[in-house]
């Protein structure tokens, strides 16, 4: 028998088996020999499933478990200080010398019975509809809200007029998710503990409307010159609509604000009528209202610091993104980059050197910017008193003046020119001779120059030798090089190149040519102009700190030999600044300006990767730049950027270096031609693209364009925070063509008669 036989053998279990091959053996059970049915086991969708809810339960329960403890370990906090004590203070660089302090709080509380009950229910209408009627908090709301924070979107609306109470009053204004739970738990431990009407009065009473208003009161008299019995139903509408973003609905910003407030106050009012608060036919009767004149500098600092803490408020809210009552009540610490001996020299160089002989003192305006290579501003001028007038250093915008012509010898050193090649600085220059209103170009008296090398043109500010450049150069090319180094495009007249746009037609705030400067003087590398150094928080619950950062706007190469290049006016016996900024006994360079009829003058210089001043000065009151000559308001006949602006310079930069290092002039090089600028985008312009001709030493270079280089002074106004952000579509202008560089000296062109504007750069007199 093999082992495959059947037969009785051992199972595997070690078992007898069956006898008998096939055999099947008798279930178990009641002998009824039924089979057993076999237990149905689940898929692992189905286990993964059930285990994912009961998971969600257990978390849930957890997570209402742990709530109730957060809420009962959860006490009303005392109130934060009073906004008065929570003052935000501006400091020098020191971090320890106070230098200013925004202005404290405007705030009266009043009881509710003082406001009018159809004003409070549109305050119900704008922020929570169902005030009466909830816990305190929204559920819907919150949740937004708290995604809204967790995934780093913009900060988010939705909380109850109770939570909001809360926020402002109990807690501080980070955004974090302990935040969030802590307000909702105190919300609804407030709402549990106060009446509707006592969360509703504080609520009115700490909330902020803007202009400076803590509190329906004190909002009332900002907005309406009344107190808030007094309001009717069209201003309590828009008080209730105002506090969503007091920077986006305040008329004072412009039309673009009231049309917002517009929008809101249609909501707040037709949900009046929803909800049965106002019947519609006082709905109709509704309008915007008339507001009272405000002077947001009617509580700034006074003297020349209320310029700078201005200026920090706007680094705070458009760069920072805090709002205004962050800023006002947040209990700021801010350390700026004002250097406190800089600002003095500042100020003593201004009062030193402005005439102070003249019936017309009130109408002339110095601004004063000094800025480190890295765009750090460690002083400024802008005038007497920030809350009487706009600041001179960063809000009025002049005519730049031969300014501009270190733009043209930027322009001109990356498009292959060096500081010898020669243009001719005869005078007068006439374009479009053959036209009905030829533009006759002329320098300072009708001086006469033979062929100047660029460098030799710079130092004397031959005007008919740098149009000449210019028409070389081909279209915006100057204007290119300015938007390079600094020169916002939106400047008036950055826009509009013409080839004498050379001369500085174009209007520029002092602190931007100061920053296009800061940018040659620093070898090339631009950096943002920047006013604070870091900010912390008395709370605790805010902190910042500076980063500044630069690009290689022009090569170091070219930077190097425009920084030689600029330093004629100052050494050069015949350079505009000789006599005066040419006695600073340090290595500088530098740039004289001074418009058409005097109505602006300048002066900006550096030394080099060290510091950059730009002055520039105006006359005129209000808010326009140049509607006075700055002869007729000093009782002079003449004013020169060469002489005040540039001695003001002096002095102030011989107080500011005193005890520092001495700056060297780098050394000039070899460079190849490196054009990457692209000349700045058309948007109106009356006259055609310039065109270049070849050249040869019997020809001039030509172009068809007309200009003046006496144009009308620009307007300069003070820029509310901006609500939006506006882009604009330009389109670029056609490409000129590639201009032939003179290989031997461009003979001046035979006198023509002409319309004749005076020189855009003066000379000074002996």
């Amino acid at each position: 028998m093999t082992d495959e036989q059947d037969g009785v053998g051992p199972a595997a279990d070690g078992a007898p088996r069956s006898s008998g091959a096939g055999r099947r053996a008798r279930p178990a059970g009641n002998g009824t020999g039924r089979r057993r049915r076999r237990k149905k086991e689940h898929g692992l969708a189905f286990k993964v499933f059930w285990r994912t809810v009961l998971g969600f339960v257990a978390l849930g329960v957890i997570g209402i478990v742990a709530l109730v403890i957060i809420y009962l370990k959860t006490p009303i906090p005392q109130p934060q200080a009073d906004a008065s004590k929570q003052v935000s203070i501006v400091y020098y660089s020191d971090g320890k010398t106070e230098l200013g302090r925004f202005s404290t709080v405007n705030r009266e509380d009043v009881t509710l019975d003082k406001v009018p009950k159809q004003v409070r229910y549109e305050f119900l209408a704008a922020e929570d509809r169902n005030f009466y009627k909830n816990s305190g908090v929204s559920i819907t709301g919150t949740v937004r809200a708290a995604w809204s924070t967790l995934s780093g979107g913009q900060e988010q609306g939705g909380s109850t007029i109770t939570q909001q109470y809360v926020k402002n009053y109990f807690l501080t204004q980070d955004r974090s998710v302990k935040r969030k739970v802590k307000e909702i738990m105190i919300a609804l431990k407030v709402d549990r503990k106060m009446s509707k009407d006592d969360i509703l009065q504080a609520y009115l009473n700490n909330i902020y409307f803007g202009r400076g208003a803590y509190g329906i009161q004190a909002a009332s008299q900002a907005y309406f010159g009344v107190d808030v019995n007094k309001i009717d139903a069209s201003q309590g509408a828009f008080l209730a609509s105002v506090i969503n973003a007091p920077g986006l609905y305040d008329p004072q910003y412009g039309a673009a604000a009231k049309a917002r407030a517009n929008a809101r106050m249609i909501y707040v009012l037709d949900g009046m009528v929803k909800e049965g608060w106002m019947t519609p036919a006082e709905r109709a009767k509704a309008h915007m209202p008339t507001f009272k004149t405000y002077n947001p500098n009617a509580q700034q600092v006074s003297g020349p610091n209320g310029y700078i803490v201005s200026a920090v408020r706007a680094e705070l809210e458009n760069k920072l993104k805090l709002k205004p009552e962050d800023i006002d009540r947040g209990g700021l610490r801010i350390t700026t980059t004002i250097d406190k001996n800089s600002q003095k020299a500042a100020v003593a160089a201004v009062n030193k050197n402005v005439p102070s002989q003249t019936a017309r003192l009130d109408a002339l305006h110095t601004g004063l910017v000094a800025e480190k290579p890295d765009g750090a501003v460690v002083a400024m001028y802008g005038g007497t008193d920030a809350s009487k007038e706009i600041s001179a250093a960063n809000d009025a915008q002049l005519q730049g003046g031969s300014s501009f012509k270190a733009f043209g010898l930027a322009a001109a050193l990356q498009d292959g020119m060096t500081l010898q090649t020669q243009f001719s600085g005869a005078s007068p220059l006439v374009l479009n001779k053959n036209s009905a209103k030829p533009t006759k170009i002329t320098n300072d008296n009708g001086e006469q120059f033979g062929m100047l090398t660029l460098q030799r043109a710079f130092a004397v500010s031959s005007n008919t030798a740098f149009v000449r450049l210019n028409q070389a150069l081909g279209t915006g090319k100057t204007l290119g090089a300015a938007q390079q180094l600094g020169i916002p495009p939106t400047s008036p007249g950055m826009k509009d190149p013409v080839p004498t746009d050379i001369l500085g037609s174009a209007a520029v705030r002092v602190i931007d040519m100061a920053n296009a400067y800061n940018t040659i003087s620093a070898e090339g590398k631009k950096a943002d102009t920047y006013f604070i150094k870091k900010v912390s928080s008395v709370a605790g619950d805010y902190s910042y700190n500076s980063h500044p950062n630069s690009t290689q706007a022009i090569s170091k190469g070219i930077a190097a030999n425009l920084i030689n290049g600029m330093t004629g006016p100052l050494k050069d016996t015949d350079g505009t600044a000789h006599s005066t900024a040419g006695l600073f006994n340090r290595p500088a360079a530098g740039k004289t300006g001074t418009s058409s009829h005097y109505v602006s003058a300048w002066f900006t210089g550096f030394t080099p990767n060290q510091l950059t001043v730009s002055v520039g000065m105006y006359a005129g009151t209000g808010k326009k730049a140049g509607t006075v000559g700055l002869d007729k308001a000093t009782h002079n006949s003449s004013f020169y950027g060469g002489d005040v602006p540039a001695t003001i310079w002096r002095d102030f930069m011989e107080a500011a270096l005193k005890g520092q290092p001495v700056a060297k002039l780098p050394k000039s090089k070899d460079v190849k031609s490196t054009t990457s600028y692209s000349p700045p985008p058309v948007t109106s312009t009356t006259q055609p693209p310039t065109t270049s001709s070849t050249t040869t030493p019997s020809s001039t270079p030509s172009s068809t364009s007309s200009s003046s280089s006496s144009s009308s002074s620009t307007s300069s106004s003070t820029l509310p925070p901006s609500p939006t952000t506006t882009t604009t579509t330009t389109t670029q202008p056609p490409s000129p063509t590639t201009p032939t560089r003179p290989s031997t000296p461009i003979p001046p062109p035979p006198a023509t008669p002409g319309v004749q504007p005076k020189a855009s750069e003066p000379q000074p007199t002996p």
